[in-house]
C-alpha cells in the first residue's frame, strides 16, 4: 500500500494542490493504519489485573471475617459492599477454606451467604462443601447437607439426583480433596429416605466411573429393599455388588435369606442345592446358587456364567454346584452336545451324578419332542440310585401329553403320586386336555379324585377339559357330576362347560334340564358356542 502511494505522489503528471509535502506524512499514517489488522473486540480482552486483584481482595476480606466469630448482623454490616451473587466467588471462598481446620468456617460462610444474598445454592456448591466436610470428618454436617439436597430433589424430579451425583463426582475429580466415603453417605441417605430407585441408579453411575461402595452401604440398601414393596430389586443390587467386587459378608447373606423367605422360594432352592451336592450346604452357597440360577432362567445365561466364574474363584460356591449350573446354562442356550461334554468331564473328575442335571436334560429332551431319550434318562436315574423329584415327573408328563403319548403320561402321573409327589395344576391340565376315549377319561377323573385327597387344587380348565371328555363320550352323568363339583368349589363354569352340559342333557332326552341350563347360561351373559346351536338344530331336524 505504501509503495503504491509513493508511486502516485511522485508521478510528475499527478498535479494536485492537496498532495503537498506537508500532507504526505499525514496520509501515510492513515494508509498504514488501514493496512493493519483490526483490534480484537472489547469482550475478548482478558480481565485486567485490577479486576483479579479486586476479586482476590474480596475473597481475602470474607475469609478474614469468619475467624473472628462475628455474628451475622455484624457480618452483614462489614461486608455490605461485597457482591456475592457470583457463584464463582462463593466457590473460590469455599476452596480457600477447604483445609480441615477451616471446614466449620466454610460451612458458616455457606449458610451466611445464602441468607445474605437470599439465594438457594446450586447443587455443585453443595457438592463442594460436602467434600470439604467429609474430608474434615464432619460427617453429621455432611449428612445434613446430603439430606437437604435429596429432600429438595423429591419435590422436583429424579433428574436432580442425577445432577447431584454428577456434581459430587466432578468435585471429587477437580478439587483433589474428596473422599469416596461421600458416595457411601449418599447411598445410605437414599436408603434412609426410601429413595430405592435413585439409590440403585447412583450405584450403577458410580461403578461406571470407577468408584466402589463399602459393604455397609450395600447391606443398608439391601435391607431397605427387602423391607419395601420392591423385593425383587434386592437381587439386582446383590448381583451388582459382586460384579463391582464388593463381596457379601454374613450380614449380606442373612438379608438375602430373608428375601428368599419373603418370596417363598427358600425351600425350593435349599432342595435344589441339596440334590446337586447331596448334603445341606451353607446359606451363602444357597443364596449365590439362587442368584445365578435366576439369571439363567431370565435368559441372561452368559452374564450368569461370568458371575459364576467370579464366585468360584472367590470360593463363594461349591465345585459341584458350579459345574451343575454350567451344564444347566448350556442346556438353556440349546447347546445339548456341549452340555453333555461338560457333564461327562465333570464325572471324570470324580463328581457324582445328580438328579438336578438329569432333570435338566430330561426337560430339554421333552421340550424338543425326544420323549424316548427323556424316558431313557429317567430310567437311568433310577438305575444309578438317583431319586426323581416333582419337576422330573412334571417334565415327563407334559412332554408325553404334548406329543400324543397319553397312556405314558397317565402312567407317569400315577407313578408320581405313588412316590409322594403332586403334579402342578398346569401339568395335570396338559394331561386332561388331550384325553380321548371313555377309558382314558375315566382314568383321568379317578386320578383327579386321588390328587384332591393329597391337596391338589384344580382350576376351571381342569374341570372344563374333563367335562369335554365325558361330553364327547356321551356320558351325561359324568358331565353333571363334575359340574356340581365345580359349583361346590365355587369355580365359575364358562361357555365350554355349559355347552357340553346342555348338549349332553339334550342328547340324553332330558330336554327340560337342557333348557334350564340354557337359560342359566344366558342369565350369566355367556354366549352359546356354535357347537351348541349346531347340535340342537341337528337333533331337532332328525326328529
Amino acid at each position: 500500500m505504501n509503495t503504491l502511494f509513493h508511486k502516485i505522489i511522485n508521478n510528475p503528471y499527478t498535479k494536485s494542490t492537496l498532495l503537498t509535502k506537508k500532507t504526505q506524512p499525514h496520509l501515510l499514517n492513515h494508509f498504514t493504519t488501514a493496512a493493519q489488522p483490526p483490534l480484537p473486540p472489547p469482550h475478548t480482552a482478558p480481565p485486567s489485573s485490577s479486576e483479579e486483584d479486586k476479586t482476590a481482595a474480596t475473597i481475602t476480606t470474607i475469609c478474614k471475617s469468619f475467624p473472628n466469630n462475628l455474628n451475622w448482623k455484624t457480618l452483614n454490616q462489614n461486608l455490605k459492599f461485597i457482591n456475592l451473587t457470583d457463584q464463582n466467588v462463593i466457590k473460590k471462598v469455599l476452596i480457600h477454606l477447604k483445609d480441615p481446620p477451616n471446614a466449620k468456617k466454610a460451612l458458616s460462610f455457606f449458610h451466611w451467604s445464602s441468607h445474605y444474598t437470599n439465594i438457594m445454592h446450586p447443587t455443585h456448591t453443595y457438592a463442594l462443601l460436602i467434600h470439604i466436610l467429609v474430608n474434615a470428618k464432619l460427617i453429621k454436617d455432611a449428612n445434613a447437607l446430603i439430606e437437604s439436597v435429596l429432600r429438595r430433589s423429591v419435590a422436583c424430579n429424579r433428574s436432580s439426583v442425577e445432577l447431584f451425583i454428577q456434581d459430587l463426582v466432578s468435585s471429587y475429580e477437580v478439587t483433589s480433596l474428596g473422599s469416596s466415603f461421600v458416595f457411601d453417605l449418599l447411598i445410605q441417605m437414599c436408603a434412609k429416605l426410601r429413595m430405592i430407585d435413585e439409590a440403585i441408579d447412583v450405584c450403577f453411575y458410580l461403578s461406571e466411573h470407577g468408584f466402589r461402595l463399602s459393604i455397609i452401604s450395600y447391606n443398608t440398601l439391601l435391607y431397605v429393599i427387602q423391607k419395601s414393596d420392591k423385593p425383587k430389586l434386592v437381587w439386582r443390587v446383590y448381583e451388582h455388588m459382586i460384579e463391582n467386587r464388593t463381596y457379601p459378608n454374613e450380614k449380606s447373606v442373612g438379608i438375602m435369606v430373608t428375601a428368599l423367605c419373603k418370596e417363598g422360594k427358600l425351600h425350593t432352592f435349599v432342595d435344589m442345592v441339596d440334590r446337586i451336592d447331596g448334603k445341606r450346604c451353607s446359606p451363602r452357597v444357597i443364596v449365590n446358587a439362587c442368584l445365578v440360577f435366576g439369571m439363567i432362567e431370565d435368559g441372561r445365561v452368559e452374564d450368569g456364567l461370568v458371575l459364576l466364574k467370579r464366585m468360584f474363584v472367590k470360593n463363594m460356591i461349591l465345585d459341584t454346584v458350579s459345574c451343575s449350573l454350567i451344564v444347566y446354562g448350556k442346556i438353556k442356550l440349546g447347546k445339548l452336545e456341549s452340555a453333555l461334554e461338560v457333564y461327562e468331564e465333570m464325572l471324570k473328575r470324580g463328581f457324582k451324578a445328580n438328579s438336578f442335571v438329569h432333570t435338566s436334560f430330561i426337560r430339554a429332551y421333552c421340550e424338543a419332542g425326544k420323549i424316548e431319550s427323556g424316558d431313557e434318562l429317567f430310567k437311568d436315574m433310577e438305575c444309578v440310585g438317583l431319586q426323581p423329584y416333582d419337576e422330573t415327573y412334571t417334565h415327563m408328563i407334559a412332554g408325553c401329553s404334548k406329543f400324543g403319548k397319553l397312556e405314558e403320561s397317565l402312567n407317569f402321573c400315577e407313578k408320581m403320586v405313588q412316590n409322594g409327589f403332586v403334579p402342578s395344576c398346569l401339568a395335570f391340565n396338559e394331561v386332561v386336555e388331550r384325553v380321548n376315549g371313555f377309558v382314558s377319561v375315566r382314568r383321568a377323573d379317578e386320578m383327579l379324585t386321588v390328587l384332591l385327597d393329597k391337596g391338589f387344587v384344580p382350576d376351571v380348565n381342569t374341570y372344563s377339559h374333563l367335562i369335554a371328555g365325558y361330553g364327547r363320550e356321551g356320558d351325561v352323568e359324568g358331565v353333571l357330576k363334575l359340574y356340581y363339583e365345580m359349583e361346590y368349589r365355587k369355580l365359575s363354569p364358562g361357555s365350554s362347560v355349559f355347552t357340553w352340559l346342555i348338549v349332553s342333557l339334550y342328547q340324553a332326552g332330558r330336554l327340560e334340564e337342557s333348557e334350564k341350563y340354557l337359560r342359566t347360561m344366558k342369565a350369566r351373559s355367556l354366549a352359546p358356542l356354535d357347537y351348541t346351536c349346531y347340535t340342537l338344530i341337528s337333533r331337532y331336524e332328525s326328529q
